[in-house]
């Protein structure tokens, strides 16, 4: 990589306060840039690292004051993070990519595949899956037969996508994700469980990304649905039938029981748990571990089990931390 402070600034749409013409070869954290590194300052707390860091260039908030002048280049924008997140995609699409199909790789003569798509070694496509135009399907990755993925995805090696499944555009799966897999759906009988088909599929909406190693379930019948924008973490389990909207983030180890609905804009935190056959609503957060056995409306702060407002959560824990003390008394 080697791109001047006027490139980025272009890209960010910032403004220069500094020398347009310096060389950055690569992004740092602010504590660990060198000279040629490009870092940025978001946070206030970060913000004593101006006077110690080594970096060539800072992205920095337009009201950004320093304390004392240096010759650090500046590029001041509305928003040093979320402009660090488009100036990395955009250093990112220009990185040279991958095209074609590695031998061996096994693609069903009755798959349809688009334009400039590349395909790793030991790949499996089946019959009648398709891929879209520039998708990636990396080595060691499962297609299953009659599979749906669009344009510009991304499947990282090992990733297994079962039969009949749906997959948007711009997707990004990774490593040892499944989607697909039979729902834990059985039925009593006598002292035995009997297996009850899951004959659903998995749909996934544009620009979701899914983290390694999660899990998503086939539905029993109908779909179980990820909607556009949403983003799962890794080691999340997604059950049969569960339902979730747009543009939710969703931290490491959550579960989601069967036919459960979640509305959109959704923040959970890692290990969260929602019990099946329950309605969230919008706008939400939810704290790391919380378990949500109910139905929850919408914006709401929760956290802990059952989850609760977050304000009297903290009251309660006041209180229990003086228990010792009452039982004293």
């Amino acid at each position: 990589m080697k791109l001047t402070v006027s490139t980025l600034a272009a890209m960010a749409g910032g403004k220069i306060e500094g020398d347009g013409n310096t060389v950055i070869t690569g992004f740092a954290k602010i504590e660990e840039a060198k000279s040629g590194d490009i870092s940025f300052i978001a946070n206030p707390l970060y913000s004593h690292f101006y006077e110690t860091t080594e970096a060539s260039a800072l992205l920095v908030a337009n009201d950004f004051k320093p304390e004392s002048p240096r010759s650090i280049t500046l590029i001041r924008v509305a928003d040093p993070y979320s402009t660090l997140a488009e100036v990395l995609t955009a250093f990112d699409k220009m990185k040279s990519r991958k095209k074609g199909i590695e031998n061996p790789a096994f693609v069903d003569a009755d798959a349809t595949l688009g334009a400039d798509i590349y395909v790793g070694a030991f790949a499996y496509i089946g019959k009648g899956a398709s891929v879209g135009n520039r998708s990636m399907i990396y080595p060691q990755t499962y297609i299953g037969s009659d599979v749906s993925i669009g344009e510009d995805c991304i499947i990282y090696p090992g990733a297994k996508i079962y039969d009949g499944c749906r997959i948007g555009n711009r997707c990004i799966i990774h490593s040892g994700v499944v989607i697909g897999a039979d729902g834990f759906g059985f039925a009593p009988k006598g002292e035995r469980y009997e297996k009850i088909p899951q004959i659903g599929i998995v749909e996934i909406a544009d620009d979701v990304e899914i983290g390694a190693n999660t899990t998503i379930d086939r539905a029993t019948f109908g779909h179980t649905y990820i909607g556009e924008g949403t983003k799962l973490d890794n080691l999340i389990q997604v059950a049969h039938n569960v339902e979730i909207g747009e543009n939710n983030v969703f931290a490491a180890q959550t579960g989601i029981a069967g036919s459960t609905h979640i509305g959109n804009n959704n923040r959970v935190g890692g290990q969260c748990g929602f019990s099946g056959h329950i309605r969230v609503g919008n706008d939400n957060e939810f704290g790391a571990q919380s378990g949500i056995p109910n139905n929850v409306g919408s914006n709401k702060r929760l956290i802990g089990y059952p989850a609760i407002e977050a304000r009297k959560f903290a009251k309660n824990l006041v209180y229990i931390n003086k228990l010792e003390e009452l039982f004293k008394k």
